[in-house]
């Protein structure tokens, strides 16, 4: 098979397409033929050297896509040879075949085509995880979300919504803000003109928010822990500003608030497989009622891997970057 392969790190003309041997599924796995696959900051990371996968995992960039089965590996079931899908992955998403375990198998939503299903699974698993499964956002409550017109950012503005929350987003620019409105975000924010601490402590009365979903990281830890609501919680999914930051304890004892941080490639498959059946169980039948929809900014072949790593770092892109593959 060909697969996009990183022969030395550096920029995205590191990415090459080229012929590899193709993957076995070992004990527990599919093979998927891939129809598409879609850009991650992570991949970026990954092809400049900064974030090598998991032992075991595929050596090729890619932590999603969507695909058909072509083989099934010992002690699967539930699963035969021919069924659409789509998968979360520790890797090898940019290419022609990969090895899944199966647990990380979800089908195709209703309504939804084979290569726009390779925006799913990423978003799906990091919004539900964090925002859900570790936050506990509940009705009635108001979710922060920094980035919002990210593939990240799209998913959870539509998933909050559905479940009754009120959401405020940053965005840079009018463009962006106006497309989180059309999602359902309530309260807009421009990171590049405004103090999101004090829109968000204007929007509910001062109260702050009770979840805020961080790609950040150092930069807005301080300000951060300023907007959130007593008893609030901060996840903390991204690095974008920088690793180490001041925390000011004293301000989290006094809300009583917590704070996570949490990564989903480097999960044991148990823990993956556990959040990839909570996403099929409340997530799928949203998108199948058409109350959430993925969104994806443009397509790219995969041999044009380089250029989709172009767009997605130079940062104008609202939704999700696919690469197609079959």
């Amino acid at each position: 098979m060909h697969a996009i392969t990183i022969p030395e790190p550096g920029g995205p003309e590191a990415l090459v397409w080229a012929e590899v041997p193709d993957p076995v599924p070992h004990e527990g796995e599919v093979l998927v033929e891939v129809a598409a696959s879609a850009v991650n900051r992570a991949d970026l990371l990954q092809r400049q050297g900064f974030y090598d996968p998991p032992p075991g995992a595929s050596r090729y960039p890619g932590l999603e896509c969507s695909g058909r089965i072509v083989a099934v590996g010992a002690g699967v079931h539930g699963w035969a040879v021919g069924d659409e899908v789509c998968a979360l992955l520790a890797g090898g998403g940019y290419a022609q075949k990969v090895a899944v375990p199966a647990g990380q198998l979800m089908p195709v939503p209703e309504g939804v085509d084979l290569v726009t299903a390779a925006a799913l699974p990423e978003v799906t698993a990091t919004v539900w995880s964090n925002v859900f499964m570790i936050a506990h956002l509940r009705p009635g409550e108001t979710l922060l979300v920094h980035g919002g017109a990210s593939g990240i950012g799209t998913m959870a503005i539509q998933l909050a919504k559905a479940v009754g929350a009120r959401v405020a987003v940053t965005a840079g620019g009018p463009e962006k803000l106006a497309r989180c409105a059309e999602l359902g975000a309530d309260v807009l924010i421009d990171y590049r003109e405004q103090d999101f601490v004090q829109e968000v402590r204007k929007a509910t009365e001062g109260k702050g928010a009770d979840v805020i979903l961080d790609i950040i990281g150092a930069k807005y830890l301080d300000q951060n822990v300023k907007a959130l609501a007593t008893n609030g919680r901060l996840a903390i999914i991204g690095l974008q500003g920088g690793v180490k930051g001041e925390l000011n304890l004293n301000a989290l004892l006094r809300k009583r608030a917590a704070i996570t941080a949490t990564s989903l490639r480097a999960r044991p498959a148990g823990e993956k497989a556990a959040i990839v059946a909570a996403v099929r169980e409340h997530v799928w039948p949203l998108i199948a009622a058409g109350r959430v929809r993925p969104v994806v900014d443009r397509i790219f072949p995969v041999d044009q891997a380089s250029e989709a790593h172009k767009a997605l770092d130079e940062g104008s892109h609202i939704g999700k970057i696919l690469l197609a593959v079959g």
